[in-house]
């Protein structure tokens, strides 16, 4: 599955907006990160990724996501993430758990296991 972003900027309120539609994973990172790095050198207060088209996110794509965090962090610029899934904020909710621990003992076995929650709580 593909990864297709659009970018928009409301510089009356400081704000590069990302929307997201399909999934985040090890073939699409690169390009999202691109993209992010466009909506970042915009240079707005706030970054916000709208993930209400995001279909699914690997390990891969969460790498990029905490770096430009930690960046935007670094600039005293805020970073926010909207219209998560309930798939997408299982996620975001098990990675709040475990913030310094790995639980998983390869990047496979920690995609399959997201892979296979994500695909759950789709289905019901």
């Amino acid at each position: 599955m593909e990864l297709k972003t659009q970018l928009s900027i409301d510089e009356s309120q400081s704000l590069a907006r990302l929307s997201m539609n399909g999934a985040l994973n090890t073939d699409t990172a690169a390009a999202f990160e691109s993209a992010l790095g466009d909506a970042i050198a915009a240079g707005m207060a706030l970054t916000v990724l709208d993930m209400a088209e995001l279909d699914y996110i690997s390990s891969a794509g969460l790498r990029v996501i905490f770096k430009a965090a930690k960046d935007l962090k670094a600039e005293d610029r805020r970073f926010a993430a909207a219209n998560r899934q309930p798939h997408i904020e299982k996620v975001f909710e098990i990675l709040q758990a475990l913030p310094d621990m790995a639980v998983f003992r390869s990047d496979e076995e920690m995609d399959a296991y997201l892979t296979e929650m994500q695909d759950q709580l789709r289905e019901g």
